[in-house]
């Protein structure tokens, strides 16, 4: 992965990430992850819509891209991983359908 090398001095996703901040959405959005993870067996996956489900109720569609730059988050701290075809793959690359699951 791109920034395997370098994650441990990895803050923020993309630059992207680093001009919007951080919001208590955002980190509802992280918890939300976490928490749908924990719920579900060990090798479960979830996809970023359950997460802005969680928390966006109605307007949860205006917390998709929230949800995946969250994950991305998490993956620079090596909380999750993201996959695509159960393979898992670069989030800074990863383009259409992910799912998100814990580090194996």
């Amino acid at each position: 992965m791109k920034w395997a090398r370098d994650w441990d001095s990895v803050k923020y996703c993309s630059d992207s990430c680093r001009n919007r901040g951080v919001t208590a959405t955002d980190l509802r959005l992280e918890e939300s992850i976490t928490t749908l993870l924990t719920a579900r067996a060990q090798t479960a996956t979830i996809c970023p819509s359950d997460a802005a489900k969680a928390v966006g109720n109605e307007e949860w569609r205006d917390l998709i891209e929230p949800a995946r730059r969250a994950a991305r988050r998490m993956v620079s701290r090596g909380e999750l991983q993201i996959t695509q075809g159960g393979a898992v793959v670069d989030p800074s690359t990863a383009k259409g359908p992910i799912r998100l699951r814990r580090v194996r």
